[in-house]
């Protein structure tokens, strides 16, 4: 454990500081600051000895929370990063992007607040990147099996690594021009610039695996030819099939989903585009779904020089503390202010889009809006409620209901589910022979954490398949829950 004493010595939270607002939305750079090693080993301090750590339960990856805790208090920050290494493949990424579910189930915060997890995550992979410490690892030997894993987004990546590792020949296929999938085109450049994907990239090459893009198997490249080639294949390929809108006026244009606005933006600073064709810049923009993925849209319309910006939520406002039907240890749904709403605009809550409104030209210059409230079977109008708000530019940020159905799933022919996903079994093989499936296109729409810690059980599944044996890490059932 960490000083005993800590979380009575130490009671209060530090975390980085953000740069000024009117600074950080003139670039794209991280919006916070580096922090001290000293500040992050005192807040390592704070965890307790608790007895049963109930951070491991609220962590889908299982990280040794505890452990790496106690040894960046000790400043043994070499030995952290070994145990952090042991269960995260990619801890530069969760440190960033993870909504901390840990730190929900943390002990402390039962009465205090929680140790800052998170943070004590990303200092330490910050830190061993930075002293070289993290390189590559390739296989002693070479199995002889040939792997593709279809999809280079977290749970493929977690899966390409670690059948690569076990020595298998692993070959990761992705549609768009770059692998990275929603860590490539789907977070913007202020929330992780793209420098952190690209080195563990550059890790995994040198360790052996290898990238195809451009490719969309199904299509540039048939089911059989791919089967054809390899020995397992690995479906990792997301729930990329975004929910719509179907009001009066979705066809105007300027009313876009979030994914064909927000890869836009980060083309631009990929050095592809000098302007995105789809720019909030001198515009009123209207951001429809108020979860991570809006917000990200919000950011990214500051940053383009937006007029006005506005999110839309149909849900009521999330309460600030945890509510009686959220107990500890679960994931409290609560009101968020992230980097992007302290930069601006406003939010709306209750509200539903009735219609989208044109001018002569076809194009989107307003939304008709009206108050909601539950009712018996569902959100029910409030007569008299309703408003019009400008909006020369629109994002869909509402959610994914699943994978693309058309091309690879239809032409593999595996089963989905009654919710559109494919089925797993506990070893993560789908319906047809030698074919598995991890992360999102099997789970849904899920968080970061679940599709790295699917992408290393699966991986372990296929080398016991291939190898009659694995030496990976134990599969997570595919039915498994965390507290979130």
């Amino acid at each position: 454990m960490a000083d005993p004493k800590g979380f009575l010595n130490v009671t209060s939270r530090e975390l980085p500081a953000s740069r000024p607002v009117d600074i950080r939305i003139q670039d794209w750079r991280e919006v916070y600051e580096e922090i001290e090693n000293r500040t992050v080993e005192r807040q390592a301090a704070r965890c307790m000895d608790c007895g049963i750590p109930f951070c491991h339960n609220g962590c889908p990856l299982g990280n040794l929370i505890p452990e790496w805790n106690d040894l960046v208090y000790r400043s043994d920050w070499s030995e952290a990063i070994e145990r952090l290494h042991a269960t995260n493949n990619f801890p530069e990424f969760t440190g960033k992007l993870c909504p901390a579910p840990c730190e929900a189930a943390c002990v402390l915060g039962i009465n205090q607040p929680a140790v800052t997890i998170k943070q004590v995550e990303a200092s330490i992979i910050e830190r061993a990147w930075n002293e070289g410490v993290v390189r590559p690892h390739p296989p002693e030997e070479r199995t002889g099996k040939r792997v593709a894993v279809v999809g280079s987004g977290p749970a493929g990546l977690a899966a390409a690594q670690q059948l690569t590792r076990a020595g298998h020949t692993v070959t990761v296929y992705e549609r768009a021009d770059r692998p990275g999938g929603l860590l490539r085109y789907g977070i913007p450049e202020f929330k992780m610039e793209k420098r952190h994907l690209d080195r563990r990239l550059e890790q995994m090459r040198a360790e052996g695996t290898e990238f195809r893009t451009g490719v969309d198997v199904g299509n540039d490249l048939t089911v059989r030819e791919l089967r054809a080639e390899h020995d397992a294949v690995l479906l990792a390929g997301g729930a990329t099939l975004w929910r719509d809108l179907p009001v009066p006026g979705r066809e105007l244009h300027g009313v876009h989903q979030a994914m064909e606005y927000l890869p836009l933006a980060n083309k631009v600073q990929e050095g592809d585009l000098d302007t995105p064709p789809i720019t909030a810049a001198g515009k009123d923009v209207v951001v429809i779904g108020g979860g991570d993925t809006g917000a990200d849209c919000v950011g990214t319309a500051h940053r383009q020089g937006a007029r006005s910006v506005t999110q839309l939520e149909i849900m009521p406002k999330p309460p600030r503390e945890r509510p009686d039907a959220q107990p500890w240890p679960t994931y409290p749904m609560l009101y968020k202010v992230t980097s992007a709403h302290e930069e601006g605009g406003e939010r709306v809550y209750s509200v539903n889009t009735q219609e989208f409104l044109g001018d002569d030209q076809g194009h989107v210059r307003g939304l008709r809006l009206v108050e909601v409230r539950r009712g018996e079977t569902g959100f029910e109008a409030v007569p008299g409620t309703e408003r019009d708000i400008p909006a020369q530019l629109v994002t869909l940020a509402l959610g994914f209901t699943g994978p693309e159905r058309d091309g690879l799933l239809t032409d593999l022919g595996v089963e989905l589910d009654g919710r559109g996903v494919v089925t797993r079994d506990d070893a993560y093989r789908t319906s047809v022979d030698g074919v598995y499936c991890a992360g999102d296109m099997g789970r849904g729409q899920s968080l970061i954490v679940w599709a790295i810690a699917e992408g290393r059980s699966a991986a372990a599944a296929v080398d016991r398949a291939l190898s009659g044996h694995t030496e990976l890490p134990a599969p997570i059932p595919p039915t498994a829950r965390a507290l979130v």
